[in-house]
Protein backbone atom coordinates (compact mmCIF):
# COMPACT_ATOMS: atom_id res chain seq x y z
CA UNK A 1 0.00 0.00 0.00
CA UNK A 2 1.04 3.63 -0.49
CA UNK A 3 1.34 5.28 2.89
CA UNK A 4 -0.58 8.56 2.66
CA UNK A 5 0.73 10.95 5.29
CA UNK A 6 -1.65 11.80 8.13
CA UNK A 7 0.62 14.62 9.22
CA UNK A 8 0.34 17.49 6.73
CA UNK A 9 3.48 18.12 4.70
CA UNK A 10 2.95 21.67 3.43
CA UNK A 11 4.09 22.80 0.00
CA UNK A 12 3.08 25.75 -2.15
CA UNK A 13 1.28 25.36 -5.47
CA UNK A 14 2.18 28.20 -7.81
CA UNK A 15 1.42 29.20 -11.37
CA UNK A 16 5.07 28.49 -12.19
CA UNK A 17 4.73 24.91 -10.90
CA UNK A 18 1.62 24.34 -13.00
CA UNK A 19 3.28 25.78 -16.10
CA UNK A 20 6.46 23.79 -15.44
CA UNK A 21 4.49 20.58 -15.98
CA UNK A 22 1.78 21.77 -18.37
CA UNK A 23 3.98 23.42 -21.01
CA UNK A 24 6.42 20.51 -21.60
CA UNK A 25 3.58 18.00 -21.59
CA UNK A 26 1.53 20.06 -24.03
CA UNK A 27 4.51 19.95 -26.40
CA UNK A 28 4.85 16.22 -25.78
CA UNK A 29 1.18 15.52 -26.47
CA UNK A 30 1.29 17.61 -29.64
CA UNK A 31 4.11 15.34 -30.84
CA UNK A 32 2.07 12.19 -30.09
CA UNK A 33 0.37 11.91 -33.52
CA UNK A 34 3.77 12.19 -35.21
CA UNK A 35 4.37 8.43 -35.55
CA UNK A 36 1.18 7.73 -37.48
CA UNK A 37 1.52 10.89 -39.57
CA UNK A 38 5.13 10.08 -40.49
CA UNK A 39 4.27 6.51 -41.46
CA UNK A 40 1.45 7.71 -43.72
CA UNK A 41 3.59 10.49 -45.22
CA UNK A 42 6.53 8.21 -45.99
CA UNK A 43 4.36 5.44 -47.43
CA UNK A 44 2.50 8.12 -49.39
CA UNK A 45 5.68 8.79 -51.34
CA UNK A 46 5.40 5.30 -52.84
CA UNK A 47 2.26 6.38 -54.73
CA UNK A 48 0.14 3.31 -53.87
CA UNK A 49 -3.29 4.12 -52.42
CA UNK A 50 -3.66 0.60 -50.98
CA UNK A 51 -0.46 0.99 -48.97
CA UNK A 52 -1.54 4.39 -47.66
CA UNK A 53 -4.89 2.95 -46.60
CA UNK A 54 -3.18 -0.01 -44.95
CA UNK A 55 -0.92 2.16 -42.81
CA UNK A 56 -3.88 4.36 -41.85
CA UNK A 57 -5.96 1.34 -40.82
CA UNK A 58 -3.08 -0.37 -39.01
CA UNK A 59 -2.24 2.81 -37.11
CA UNK A 60 -5.93 3.23 -36.23
CA UNK A 61 -6.10 -0.23 -34.65
CA UNK A 62 -2.80 0.28 -32.84
CA UNK A 63 -3.94 3.68 -31.55
CA UNK A 64 -7.23 2.16 -30.37
CA UNK A 65 -5.34 -0.46 -28.39
CA UNK A 66 -3.02 2.23 -27.06
CA UNK A 67 -5.87 4.45 -25.91
CA UNK A 68 -7.60 1.46 -24.33
CA UNK A 69 -4.48 0.67 -22.29
CA UNK A 70 -3.44 4.26 -21.59
CA UNK A 71 -4.56 3.77 -17.98
CA UNK A 72 -1.02 2.45 -17.42
CA UNK A 73 0.18 6.03 -17.85
CA UNK A 74 -2.53 7.95 -16.04
CA UNK A 75 -3.08 5.48 -13.20
CA UNK A 76 0.66 5.37 -12.51
CA UNK A 77 0.92 9.18 -12.36
CA UNK A 78 -1.65 9.54 -9.59
CA UNK A 79 -0.25 6.75 -7.43
CA UNK A 80 3.36 7.95 -7.76
CA UNK A 81 2.40 11.56 -7.04
CA UNK A 82 0.67 10.44 -3.84
CA UNK A 83 3.75 8.46 -2.79
CA UNK A 84 5.89 11.52 -3.53
CA UNK A 85 3.63 13.73 -1.40
CA UNK A 86 3.90 11.25 1.45
CA UNK A 87 7.71 11.16 0.95
CA UNK A 88 7.46 7.37 0.63
CA UNK A 89 10.38 6.54 -1.66
CA UNK A 90 9.82 2.80 -1.48
CA UNK A 91 6.21 3.21 -2.62
CA UNK A 92 7.35 5.37 -5.55
CA UNK A 93 9.50 2.48 -6.76
CA UNK A 94 6.86 -0.19 -6.12
CA UNK A 95 4.29 1.65 -8.22
CA UNK A 96 6.73 1.63 -11.13
CA UNK A 97 7.48 -2.08 -10.87
CA UNK A 98 3.79 -2.93 -10.60
CA UNK A 99 3.01 -0.77 -13.62
CA UNK A 100 5.78 -2.42 -15.63
CA UNK A 101 4.50 -5.89 -14.71
CA UNK A 102 1.01 -4.93 -15.91
CA UNK A 103 2.47 -3.33 -19.04
CA UNK A 104 4.46 -6.36 -20.09
CA UNK A 105 1.59 -8.72 -19.24
CA UNK A 106 -0.95 -6.72 -21.27
CA UNK A 107 1.55 -6.17 -24.08
CA UNK A 108 2.38 -9.86 -24.40
CA UNK A 109 -1.33 -10.68 -24.41
CA UNK A 110 -1.83 -8.36 -27.40
CA UNK A 111 1.14 -9.99 -29.17
CA UNK A 112 -0.36 -13.45 -28.63
CA UNK A 113 -3.83 -12.33 -29.75
CA UNK A 114 -2.82 -9.93 -32.51
CA UNK A 115 -3.99 -12.14 -35.37
CA UNK A 116 -7.60 -12.62 -34.16
CA UNK A 117 -7.71 -8.95 -33.12
CA UNK A 118 -6.60 -7.90 -36.59
CA UNK A 119 -9.04 -10.28 -38.30
CA UNK A 120 -11.98 -8.94 -36.29
CA UNK A 121 -10.91 -5.36 -37.05
CA UNK A 122 -10.67 -6.01 -40.79
CA UNK A 123 -14.10 -7.65 -40.83
CA UNK A 124 -15.53 -4.57 -39.11
CA UNK A 125 -13.77 -2.10 -41.44
CA UNK A 126 -14.32 -4.04 -44.69
CA UNK A 127 -11.29 -2.83 -46.69
CA UNK A 128 -10.39 -4.09 -50.15
CA UNK A 129 -8.26 -7.22 -50.50
CA UNK A 130 -5.18 -5.18 -51.37
CA UNK A 131 -5.58 -2.91 -48.34
CA UNK A 132 -6.35 -5.87 -46.05
CA UNK A 133 -3.20 -7.70 -47.15
CA UNK A 134 -0.99 -4.67 -46.64
CA UNK A 135 -2.64 -3.93 -43.27
CA UNK A 136 -1.72 -7.44 -42.11
CA UNK A 137 1.89 -6.86 -43.19
CA UNK A 138 1.97 -3.58 -41.22
CA UNK A 139 0.16 -4.62 -38.04
CA UNK A 140 1.80 -8.06 -37.75
CA UNK A 141 5.16 -6.31 -37.39
CA UNK A 142 4.04 -3.33 -35.32
CA UNK A 143 2.10 -5.49 -32.83
CA UNK A 144 5.45 -6.55 -31.37
CA UNK A 145 5.93 -2.97 -30.19
CA UNK A 146 2.99 -3.24 -27.80
CA UNK A 147 4.91 -4.46 -24.70
CA UNK A 148 7.49 -1.73 -25.32
CA UNK A 149 4.85 0.93 -25.86
CA UNK A 150 3.04 0.02 -22.64
CA UNK A 151 6.33 -0.03 -20.74
CA UNK A 152 6.94 3.48 -22.08
CA UNK A 153 3.47 4.45 -20.81
CA UNK A 154 4.42 3.19 -17.33
CA UNK A 155 7.75 5.03 -17.34
CA UNK A 156 6.10 8.21 -18.61
CA UNK A 157 3.45 8.00 -15.88
CA UNK A 158 6.14 7.46 -13.25
CA UNK A 159 8.15 10.48 -14.39
CA UNK A 160 5.05 12.67 -14.50
CA UNK A 161 4.06 11.50 -11.03
CA UNK A 162 7.42 12.81 -9.82
CA UNK A 163 6.84 16.08 -11.68
CA UNK A 164 9.71 15.46 -14.13
CA UNK A 165 7.87 16.78 -17.16
CA UNK A 166 10.97 17.97 -19.03
CA UNK A 167 12.51 14.50 -19.00
CA UNK A 168 9.15 13.09 -20.14
CA UNK A 169 9.14 15.59 -23.02
CA UNK A 170 12.63 14.49 -24.09
CA UNK A 171 11.54 10.86 -24.19
CA UNK A 172 8.45 11.73 -26.25
CA UNK A 173 10.56 13.69 -28.71
CA UNK A 174 13.03 10.80 -28.86
CA UNK A 175 10.37 8.32 -29.92
CA UNK A 176 9.05 10.68 -32.59
CA UNK A 177 12.41 11.60 -34.09
CA UNK A 178 13.67 8.00 -34.02
CA UNK A 179 10.54 6.91 -35.85
CA UNK A 180 11.01 9.61 -38.50
CA UNK A 181 14.61 8.56 -39.13
CA UNK A 182 13.76 4.86 -39.15
CA UNK A 183 10.82 5.24 -41.51
CA UNK A 184 12.78 7.29 -44.00
CA UNK A 185 15.68 4.80 -43.91
CA UNK A 186 13.67 1.56 -44.07
CA UNK A 187 10.95 2.67 -46.48
CA UNK A 188 12.52 5.21 -48.78
CA UNK A 189 16.14 4.13 -48.41
CA UNK A 190 15.93 0.34 -48.26
CA UNK A 191 12.50 -0.20 -49.86
CA UNK A 192 10.88 -2.31 -47.15
CA UNK A 193 7.42 -0.76 -47.67
CA UNK A 194 4.73 -0.99 -44.99
CA UNK A 195 6.70 -3.59 -43.02
CA UNK A 196 9.58 -1.13 -42.88
CA UNK A 197 7.30 1.62 -41.55
CA UNK A 198 6.04 -0.74 -38.86
CA UNK A 199 9.58 -1.88 -37.98
CA UNK A 200 10.63 1.76 -37.58
CA UNK A 201 7.85 2.20 -35.01
CA UNK A 202 8.99 -0.90 -33.12
CA UNK A 203 12.57 0.37 -33.13
CA UNK A 204 11.48 3.79 -31.88
CA UNK A 205 9.60 2.23 -28.96
CA UNK A 206 12.64 0.05 -28.15
CA UNK A 207 15.09 2.96 -28.16
CA UNK A 208 12.77 5.01 -25.98
CA UNK A 209 12.20 2.14 -23.55
CA UNK A 210 15.97 1.67 -23.18
CA UNK A 211 16.50 5.41 -22.67
CA UNK A 212 13.62 5.49 -20.19
CA UNK A 213 15.14 2.54 -18.36
CA UNK A 214 18.42 4.43 -17.96
CA UNK A 215 16.54 7.47 -16.63
CA UNK A 216 14.64 5.28 -14.16
CA UNK A 217 17.77 3.52 -12.89
CA UNK A 218 19.52 6.84 -12.36
CA UNK A 219 16.47 8.27 -10.60
CA UNK A 220 16.21 5.28 -8.29
CA UNK A 221 19.91 5.56 -7.51
CA UNK A 222 21.18 3.36 -4.73
CA UNK A 223 17.95 3.21 -2.79
CA UNK A 224 17.00 -0.34 -1.76
CA UNK A 225 15.06 -2.28 -4.38
CA UNK A 226 11.68 -3.56 -3.14
CA UNK A 227 11.36 -7.34 -3.05
CA UNK A 228 9.12 -9.17 -5.48
CA UNK A 229 6.85 -10.07 -2.57
CA UNK A 230 6.49 -6.37 -1.70
CA UNK A 231 5.76 -5.47 -5.33
CA UNK A 232 3.12 -8.20 -5.53
CA UNK A 233 1.68 -7.36 -2.11
CA UNK A 234 -2.04 -7.95 -2.58
CA UNK A 235 -3.51 -4.72 -1.22
CA UNK A 236 -1.14 -2.41 -3.11
CA UNK A 237 -1.30 -4.40 -6.34
CA UNK A 238 -5.09 -4.67 -6.23
CA UNK A 239 -5.39 -0.93 -5.64
CA UNK A 240 -3.44 -0.30 -8.84
CA UNK A 241 -5.59 -2.83 -10.69
CA UNK A 242 -8.80 -1.22 -9.39
CA UNK A 243 -7.69 2.29 -10.40
CA UNK A 244 -6.64 1.09 -13.85
CA UNK A 245 -9.89 -0.88 -14.28
CA UNK A 246 -12.02 2.20 -13.57
CA UNK A 247 -9.96 4.37 -15.94
CA UNK A 248 -10.27 1.65 -18.59
CA UNK A 249 -14.09 1.64 -18.29
CA UNK A 250 -14.13 5.43 -18.49
CA UNK A 251 -11.91 5.37 -21.59
CA UNK A 252 -14.05 2.74 -23.31
CA UNK A 253 -17.19 4.80 -22.74
CA UNK A 254 -15.43 7.89 -24.08
CA UNK A 255 -14.26 6.05 -27.20
CA UNK A 256 -17.70 4.50 -27.59
CA UNK A 257 -19.42 7.88 -27.44
CA UNK A 258 -17.20 9.39 -30.13
CA UNK A 259 -17.57 6.27 -32.27
CA UNK A 260 -21.35 6.54 -31.92
CA UNK A 261 -21.10 10.23 -32.90
CA UNK A 262 -19.28 9.23 -36.10
CA UNK A 263 -21.68 6.39 -36.84
CA UNK A 264 -24.74 8.65 -36.51
CA UNK A 265 -23.04 11.27 -38.69
CA UNK A 266 -22.51 8.62 -41.37
CA UNK A 267 -26.30 8.13 -41.60
CA UNK A 268 -26.59 11.70 -42.85
CA UNK A 269 -24.40 10.85 -45.85
CA UNK A 270 -20.76 10.87 -46.88
CA UNK A 271 -20.52 14.65 -46.99
CA UNK A 272 -21.77 15.12 -43.43
CA UNK A 273 -19.59 12.27 -42.22
CA UNK A 274 -16.53 13.91 -43.79
CA UNK A 275 -17.47 17.34 -42.43
CA UNK A 276 -17.90 15.99 -38.90
CA UNK A 277 -14.60 14.10 -39.05
CA UNK A 278 -12.82 17.21 -40.25
CA UNK A 279 -14.34 19.42 -37.54
CA UNK A 280 -13.53 16.96 -34.76
CA UNK A 281 -9.89 17.87 -35.37
CA UNK A 282 -10.65 21.20 -33.71
CA UNK A 283 -11.65 19.35 -30.55
CA UNK A 284 -8.65 17.01 -30.80
CA UNK A 285 -6.20 19.89 -31.22
CA UNK A 286 -7.75 21.70 -28.27
CA UNK A 287 -7.51 18.50 -26.30
CA UNK A 288 -3.74 18.31 -26.74
CA UNK A 289 -3.39 21.74 -25.13
CA UNK A 290 -5.81 20.96 -22.30
CA UNK A 291 -4.19 17.55 -21.69
CA UNK A 292 -0.94 19.24 -20.68
CA UNK A 293 -2.79 21.25 -18.03
CA UNK A 294 -4.67 18.13 -16.91
CA UNK A 295 -1.34 16.36 -16.41
CA UNK A 296 -0.16 19.19 -14.15
CA UNK A 297 -3.40 18.83 -12.19
CA UNK A 298 -2.79 15.07 -11.86
CA UNK A 299 0.66 15.47 -10.37
CA UNK A 300 -0.15 18.31 -7.98
CA UNK A 301 -3.42 16.75 -6.84
CA UNK A 302 -1.76 13.41 -6.15
CA UNK A 303 1.09 15.09 -4.32
CA UNK A 304 -1.28 17.16 -2.15
CA UNK A 305 -3.27 14.07 -1.18
CA UNK A 306 -0.10 12.11 -0.42
CA UNK A 307 1.06 15.03 1.71
CA UNK A 308 -2.42 15.34 3.30
CA UNK A 309 -2.32 19.08 2.65
CA UNK A 310 -5.73 20.51 1.71
CA UNK A 311 -4.55 24.06 0.83
CA UNK A 312 -2.34 22.69 -1.96
CA UNK A 313 -5.24 20.63 -3.29
CA UNK A 314 -7.62 23.60 -3.27
CA UNK A 315 -5.06 25.83 -4.98
CA UNK A 316 -4.47 23.18 -7.64
CA UNK A 317 -8.20 22.95 -8.40
CA UNK A 318 -8.62 26.74 -8.50
CA UNK A 319 -5.60 27.42 -10.72
CA UNK A 320 -6.39 24.55 -13.07
CA UNK A 321 -10.01 25.63 -13.57
CA UNK A 322 -9.11 29.29 -14.14
CA UNK A 323 -6.26 28.53 -16.56
CA UNK A 324 -8.30 25.85 -18.33
CA UNK A 325 -11.25 28.20 -18.77
CA UNK A 326 -9.06 30.96 -20.20
CA UNK A 327 -7.29 28.51 -22.51
CA UNK A 328 -10.60 27.07 -23.72
CA UNK A 329 -12.00 30.54 -24.45
CA UNK A 330 -8.90 31.39 -26.48
CA UNK A 331 -9.06 28.10 -28.41
CA UNK A 332 -12.75 28.69 -29.18
CA UNK A 333 -12.02 32.22 -30.40
CA UNK A 334 -9.21 30.97 -32.64
CA UNK A 335 -11.51 28.29 -34.06
CA UNK A 336 -14.18 30.86 -34.90
CA UNK A 337 -11.72 33.33 -36.45
CA UNK A 338 -9.56 30.87 -38.37
CA UNK A 339 -11.95 27.95 -38.73
CA UNK A 340 -12.80 28.64 -42.34
CA UNK A 341 -9.10 28.74 -43.28
CA UNK A 342 -8.62 25.48 -41.35
CA UNK A 343 -11.46 23.83 -43.27
CA UNK A 344 -10.18 25.02 -46.64
CA UNK A 345 -6.68 23.77 -45.80
CA UNK A 346 -7.91 20.27 -44.98
CA UNK A 347 -10.12 19.62 -47.99
CA UNK A 348 -10.64 20.79 -51.56
CA UNK A 349 -14.11 19.24 -51.83
CA UNK A 350 -16.55 22.15 -52.05
CA UNK A 351 -19.53 20.20 -50.71
CA UNK A 352 -17.55 19.10 -47.64
CA UNK A 353 -16.29 22.65 -47.13
CA UNK A 354 -19.84 24.03 -47.25
CA UNK A 355 -21.12 21.45 -44.79
CA UNK A 356 -18.17 21.92 -42.42
CA UNK A 357 -18.63 25.69 -42.33
CA UNK A 358 -22.31 25.23 -41.48
CA UNK A 359 -21.40 23.19 -38.38
CA UNK A 360 -18.20 25.11 -37.50
CA UNK A 361 -19.77 27.12 -34.62
CA UNK A 362 -20.63 23.87 -32.84
CA UNK A 363 -17.07 22.55 -33.21
CA UNK A 364 -15.63 25.87 -32.04
CA UNK A 365 -17.53 25.48 -28.77
CA UNK A 366 -16.06 22.05 -27.97
CA UNK A 367 -13.00 23.40 -26.10
CA UNK A 368 -15.27 25.44 -23.82
CA UNK A 369 -17.70 22.56 -23.29
CA UNK A 370 -14.90 20.08 -22.66
CA UNK A 371 -12.36 22.15 -20.68
CA UNK A 372 -13.78 21.34 -17.25
CA UNK A 373 -13.93 17.63 -18.11
CA UNK A 374 -10.23 17.59 -19.04
CA UNK A 375 -9.28 19.37 -15.81
CA UNK A 376 -11.49 17.20 -13.64
CA UNK A 377 -10.05 14.06 -15.23
CA UNK A 378 -6.64 15.26 -14.09
CA UNK A 379 -7.90 16.03 -10.58
CA UNK A 380 -9.67 12.69 -10.20
CA UNK A 381 -6.83 10.62 -11.65
CA UNK A 382 -4.31 12.34 -9.38
CA UNK A 383 -6.57 11.77 -6.39
CA UNK A 384 -7.24 8.16 -7.55
CA UNK A 385 -10.98 8.83 -7.24
CA UNK A 386 -11.36 6.57 -10.23
CA UNK A 387 -14.67 4.94 -9.22
CA UNK A 388 -16.41 8.32 -9.08
CA UNK A 389 -14.88 9.31 -12.44
CA UNK A 390 -16.16 6.06 -13.94
CA UNK A 391 -19.64 6.58 -12.50
CA UNK A 392 -19.93 10.16 -13.75
CA UNK A 393 -18.84 8.98 -17.21
CA UNK A 394 -21.71 6.48 -17.18
CA UNK A 395 -24.14 9.26 -16.18
CA UNK A 396 -22.80 11.61 -18.87
CA UNK A 397 -23.05 8.91 -21.54
CA UNK A 398 -26.70 8.35 -20.64
CA UNK A 399 -27.29 12.12 -20.84
CA UNK A 400 -25.66 12.15 -24.29
CA UNK A 401 -27.97 9.36 -25.49
CA UNK A 402 -31.04 11.14 -24.09
CA UNK A 403 -30.17 14.41 -25.88
CA UNK A 404 -29.34 12.50 -29.08
CA UNK A 405 -32.71 10.73 -29.03
CA UNK A 406 -34.57 14.06 -28.79
CA UNK A 407 -32.36 16.50 -30.68
CA UNK A 408 -31.29 14.52 -33.74
CA UNK A 409 -34.81 13.83 -35.05
CA UNK A 410 -35.62 17.52 -34.60
CA UNK A 411 -32.34 19.16 -35.65
CA UNK A 412 -30.46 16.56 -37.70
CA UNK A 413 -26.66 16.89 -37.54
CA UNK A 414 -26.99 20.12 -35.53
CA UNK A 415 -28.72 18.02 -32.87
CA UNK A 416 -25.87 15.52 -32.95
CA UNK A 417 -23.35 18.29 -32.22
CA UNK A 418 -25.62 19.60 -29.47
CA UNK A 419 -25.62 16.14 -27.86
CA UNK A 420 -21.81 16.05 -28.01
CA UNK A 421 -21.49 19.47 -26.34
CA UNK A 422 -23.93 18.44 -23.60
CA UNK A 423 -21.97 15.23 -23.07
CA UNK A 424 -18.68 17.11 -22.69
CA UNK A 425 -20.25 19.66 -20.37
CA UNK A 426 -22.04 17.07 -18.26
CA UNK A 427 -18.78 15.21 -17.63
CA UNK A 428 -17.05 18.31 -16.34
CA UNK A 429 -19.94 19.67 -14.28
CA UNK A 430 -20.85 16.39 -12.56
CA UNK A 431 -17.22 15.78 -11.59
CA UNK A 432 -16.70 19.37 -10.43
CA UNK A 433 -19.80 19.32 -8.22
CA UNK A 434 -18.56 16.15 -6.53
CA UNK A 435 -15.12 17.58 -5.68
CA UNK A 436 -16.02 19.17 -2.30
CA UNK A 437 -17.56 16.01 -0.87
CA UNK A 438 -14.73 13.83 -2.17
CA UNK A 439 -12.12 16.25 -0.79
CA UNK A 440 -13.85 16.36 2.62
CA UNK A 441 -13.88 12.58 2.72
CA UNK A 442 -10.18 12.45 1.80
CA UNK A 443 -8.79 15.28 3.94
CA UNK A 444 -11.49 15.57 6.59
CA UNK A 445 -14.14 18.30 6.61
CA UNK A 446 -11.89 20.66 8.48
CA UNK A 447 -9.16 20.28 5.81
Amino acid sequence: MIAVSRTPRPFAVTLRMVAGIAVPMTLAYLSTPLIGIVDVAVIGQLGDAALIGAVALGALLFDFLGVSLNFLRSGTTGLVAQAMGAEDREAEAMVLWRALLLAFGAGLLVVVLHRPLLSAFLVAMGPSDAVATATRDYFTVRAFAMPLMLANYAILGWLLGLGRARVALVLQLLIGLTNVAGSVLLVMGLGYGVAGAAAASVFAELVTALAGGVVVMRALGRRPRPSLAAVLERAGFMRMVAVNRDIFVRSMLLIGTFSFFSAVGARFGDVTLAANALLLNIFLLGGYFLDGLATAAEQLTGRSIGAHYRPAFDKTVTLSVIIGGAMAALLALLALVFGDAFVYALTTAEDVRTAALAFLPWAAMTPIAGALAFIMDGIYIGATWSAMMRNMMIVSTLVFLAVWAVAVPAMGNHGLWLALLVFLGARGVTLYLAVPSRANATFGAAG
